[in-house]
């Protein structure tokens, strides 16, 4: 049985007429990273904010990390680590000394303390701009600051809300490489992104929110099979060939390129089915690529 590092159950928050939060109900495995997509306003950063006990729901049971986040709030606390839109660095202390900062409210033993911290600015890249304060930082190296001061007390999850806005695509592609590290290593990831393509590549489960309730969920593939335009792409050798596929399939070739486009949802037992065929009439298939809707497909598709 899986163990799940968040549990959500029936959650409801209202800011006085607006209801924001409208019976959430979600479960994230433990060592799994779990993307929350949504349009802007459509609750994500309350959402964090709830879970990392920041701010208390209005009905509905949360758990996090198996602990209860109204009953257990200090429990929770000490088992997570949040990078928040916005920055939590002290522009006028070092990167070391930032980090230190996080040892000390973390209440760990001096020796302790000063081992990770020396750990975390090397894993994340910035051993040699310790002694530099923070504001002489780039906008990458701010976020990775960040991130690291967040994982000062080895939480077993963490919350990003956003963690890549503003960064150019080189600082964005490290630190999608920093959380796949970190869910190599059993650490749970929540993520809130406005980038799709950021969700595609690093979740393994995503929910899309909108005005409040969750309106579609799965894994990226599965959400992508939601909406229709998937096609197989078969190429072949020669005209001959794919004049005998076309033939077989019922389908219009493109005589230019020797590619056949055939309507599918891209799973296996499909294109099994559809080689099958092929074969069964001895046609040969030279190639063959799936192309199915993106994430951007899906997001236009299943909010208003």
């Amino acid at each position: 049985m899986t163990n799940m590092a968040i549990s959500v159950t029936g959650l409801r928050r209202s800011y006085g007429d607006q209801l924001v939060l409208d019976g959430i109900d979600l479960e994230v495995p433990e060592g799994t990273v779990f993307s929350l997509l949504g349009p802007n306003g459509a609750g994500k950063t309350t959402m964090v904010q709830i879970l990392s006990t920041l701010i208390g729901a209005d009905a509905g049971e949360v758990r996090v990390g198996g602990h209860d986040v109204a009953a257990e709030p200090d429990r929770v606390r000490a088992a997570i680590g949040v990078t928040g839109q916005f920055s939590a660095v002290d522009d006028l202390l070092t990167g070391a000394e930032n980090l230190r900062l996080m040892a000390d409210l973390n209440h760990l033993p001096r020796v302790e303390g000063r081992r990770r911290v020396a750990e975390l600015l090397e894993r994340f890249g910035l051993d040699e701009a310790a002694g530099k304060v923070a504001v002489l930082y780039s906008g990458g190296m701010r976020r990775r600051l960040d991130l690291a001061m967040s994982l000062i007390g080895d939480p077993r999850v963490i919350f990003l809300d956003e963690p890549t806005t503003g960064l150019d695509p080189r600082s964005r592609r490290d630190m999608w490489q920093i959380v796949r590290d970190l869910a190599g290593r059993g650490v749970t990831i929540f993520l809130t992104t406005q980038y799709l393509e950021e969700a595609d590549q690093l979740a393994d489960r995503i929910a899309l929110l909108d005005h409040g309730r969750l309106v579609a969920e799965g894994s990226p593939a599965e959400l992508k099979r939601l909406v229709p335009g998937g096609h197989v792409e078969l190429r072949f050798a020669d005209e001959q060939a794919l004049a005998a596929a076309a033939a077989v399939l019922g389908v219009a070739p493109d005589e230019e390129s020797l590619v056949l486009k055939v309507p599918g949802d891209g799973h296996v037992r499909t294109l099994k089915a559809l080689l099958d065929r092929l074969d069964a009439e001895a046609v040969e298939v030279d190639g063959l690529s799936v192309h199915t809707p993106d994430l951007d497909d899906v997001f236009l598709a299943v909010t208003a």
